[in-house]
């Protein structure tokens, strides 16, 4: 489970996500606006992350406002993609980039730009992609279920588990090769290697790197080291639109995925992104790069001190700081119990966890342990989740 909670938020993630028994006033959660109300769905507590199963992150005000601005005019779409893109590019210092909806649009569209090159006539045909280059090389280790992205394209997964391996898997059919940040640590591939062996033979490199843009200077890092695209979440740790990511990288390989993005009759018509969404993404890029990343990691060191704090008075309950090496890299708090202290198991305490009026979403860790997140909450929040868990494993 340790793994799964990072990254975009497969249903996995967060299966074991859970809610808690609080009362009303212990989060600004649980004041659920009408919309939600009206259909019976209960806001949660979100000890889970930037997870797309509980939809990401929240906007701030400012995001908002320039969503509700943008909202009131019409304006020629292809003109804001390519003005946005360039003020993007410009921010992150790269040849050029484009907002995608979401970030497994922007695996797509990469792939679209690798595969078809711009060339009309290819576009048109996709995903037939007979006589083109399109198979996309991936380490076995890596395997994520995004690579489904890549599919719908035409392409062609050809698995690697070698350095060996994957000089052998170059061939004249080769499109693209793509790298899951998120699994960076396994396999036998590192980044460096993985880039050598794209810039020997001369073939656009992918880095999926949707949940790092945390800390921010990971926006930068990617694509100086040598990615020729790097896609991110927009609607993650950047705190933009759920429904909005980033494609960024080489001039060439960014013009030639605009053409198969919406609104273009191409493949990639079905990844339509509002002019709200676009509008809403660049500013909270603007705000994510100027923002107080330094007070807001003491603010998340301060809930996780006050969490274990708060159980570490608990005989049989050990607690520890966490914090992953690449995504979703700020400070969770893991939680392990004895089971000869407590007779029940992590889907004991999520289930517990679920009941009440105000829900607290958490990951299962093993079979008698926790992973929380702080990082989504919202303030005073953190304080609800500790008291909750101390109900629980008081009360054996």
């Amino acid at each position: 489970m340790e793994n799964e909670t990072s990254r975009r938020g497969f249903l996995a993630a967060t299966a074991t996500a859970t809610t808690a028994a609080l009362p009303l006033s212990a989060s600004a959660a649980t004041h659920a606006p009408n919309v939600y109300a009206r259909l019976g769905i209960r806001p949660v507590i979100n000890g889970v992350g930037v997870v797309t199963h509980l939809l990401g992150s929240l906007m701030h005000p400012e995001v908002l406002r320039a969503m509700e601005d943008a909202a009131r005019h019409f304006i020629p779409l292809t003109e804001l993609q390519a003005k946005a893109g360039a003020r993007i590019a410009e921010l992150l210092g790269a040849e050029a980039a484009m907002i995608t909806n979401g970030c497994a649009s922007a695996i797509t569209m990469g792939t679209v730009a690798c595969i078809a090159q711009g060339d009309p006539e290819k576009l048109k045909r996709l995903p037939d992609t007979a006589g083109m280059k399109h198979e996309v090389i991936l380490q076995k280790t890596h395997r994520s279920g995004y690579e489904q992205q890549m599919l719908l394209v035409g392409a062609k997964t050809v698995w690697v588990e070698t350095k060996d391996e994957l000089e052998r898997a170059f061939n004249e059919r080769t499109a693209m090769l793509f790298y899951f940040n998120d699994r960076d640590a396994d396999g036998q591939i590192n980044r460096r290697d993985w880039l050598a062996a794209a810039k020997r033979h001369n073939v656009p490199a992918f880095l999926d790197a949707a949940s790092d843009a945390s800390p921010r200077e990971r926006l930068f890092q990617y694509q100086k080291e040598g990615f020729d695209l790097v896609a991110f979440s927009g609607g993650k740790a950047i705190r933009g639109p759920q429904s909005s990511g980033i494609l960024l990288g080489r001039k060439d390989l960014i013009a030639a995925a605009l053409p198969g993005f919406n609104p273009f009759a191409s493949i990639g018509r079905g990844m339509k992104v509002g002019k709200e969404e676009m509008v809403g993404l660049l500013t909270a890029l603007e705000r994510y790069l100027k923002a107080d990343h330094e007070g807001e990691l003491r603010e998340l060191e301060s809930r996780v001190t006050d969490i274990r704090s708060g159980l570490a008075g608990i005989t049989g309950l050990a607690t520890e700081r966490h914090v992953p090496p690449i995504a979703n890299h700020v400070p969770h708090v893991l939680v392990h119990w004895n089971e000869k202290a407590f007779p029940f198991k992590t889907a004991d305490v999520t289930r517990k966890l679920m009941e009440g009026d105000t829900p607290i979403a958490v990951s299962g860790l093993g079979e008698h342990g926790l992973k929380i997140s702080v990082w989504m909450m919202q303030p005073g929040e953190h304080k609800a989740v500790l008291r909750r868990l101390r109900e629980i494993f008081q009360a054996v």
